[in-house]
């Protein structure tokens, strides 16, 4: 059989995997999905992702792909993955792409969400998908803050280290926030051509500082012209991070 590049849309939990690149001794994403398909194309493969999420972030629509010589149709590959792998990974949908398809390098753009458990009280059934932040939050300066992200910037002071990254300027495409402080969820979805290591995790760490009256909009402007990552606030925890999409 030829060899032929199959093209996957996956929605995980993230809670108890290491992220998704292969590491010794630690359970991850690409590990499992390339030992379940090995069991079902008696093939070894690489799994290649739309980007690595970390430790903890789920992802609602992960692109991914692989070359098999396999002769079995997509959906077939779609059924029997979902047979294999464990209830927190879901195959939703799978086809053959061209052979020059790559997930990560023929990305046009991808959204991430935040989500903010924003009350007083935790809630233990969401502790693995929100921060749960127990005091009120401006949501006028927050907002201020998410309009001047929009457009064209270098994000290095939103940047962690140990990112490979050299080229740090990224189009924020869209930048959001949905919800009311104070009622429960809110929720950030910021869509660019790119993000940094650790970068929307950075950002809403610093919004909810300026949120929370420990710095304002206009400070934040000045963390973003900076580029210093020392300059910005906290990192976010990962459980709050979801990927929703990505555009090719």
């Amino acid at each position: 059989m030829d060899r032929r590049n199959i093209k996957m849309v996956l929605a995980y939990d993230g809670t108890v995997y290491h992220g998704w690149q292969r590491q010794k001794n630690a359970l991850t994403l690409q590990a499992v999905l390339e030992e379940k398909i090995q069991v079902l194309t008696r093939e070894q493969v690489t799994v290649i992702a739309s980007g690595r999420t970390d430790a903890g972030v789920h992802a609602l629509h992960q692109v991914c792909h692989f070359f098999t010589h396999s002769g079995m149709d997509p959906q077939s590959i779609r059924r029997g993955l979902n047979s294999l792998l464990p209830e927190d990974i879901l195959v939703r949908e799978a086809e053959q792409a061209p052979l020059d398809f790559h997930a990560r390098y023929s990305v046009k753009s991808k959204t991430y969400e935040y989500r903010i458990l924003n009350r007083e009280q935790p809630d233990l059934f969401l502790r693995n998908y929100t921060w749960h932040v127990a005091w009120k939050l401006d949501r006028a300066a927050m907002e201020a803050c998410v309009s001047l992200l929009r457009g064209r910037h270098d994000f290095s002071s939103f940047r962690s280290s140990g990112s490979d990254n050299l080229n740090t300027v990224r189009q924020m495409i869209r930048s959001e926030l949905h919800g009311s402080p104070g009622e429960g969820v809110i929720q950030f979805t910021f869509e660019a051509d790119g993000f940094l290591r650790h970068m929307v995790r950075n950002i809403v760490g610093t919004i909810i500082e300026v949120g929370s009256g420990r710095t304002t909009p206009e400070r934040f402007l000045q963390i973003l012209e900076a580029r210093d990552r020392k300059k910005a606030g906290i990192k976010a925890p990962p459980q709050g991070l979801f990927l929703t999409m990505v555009q090719y």
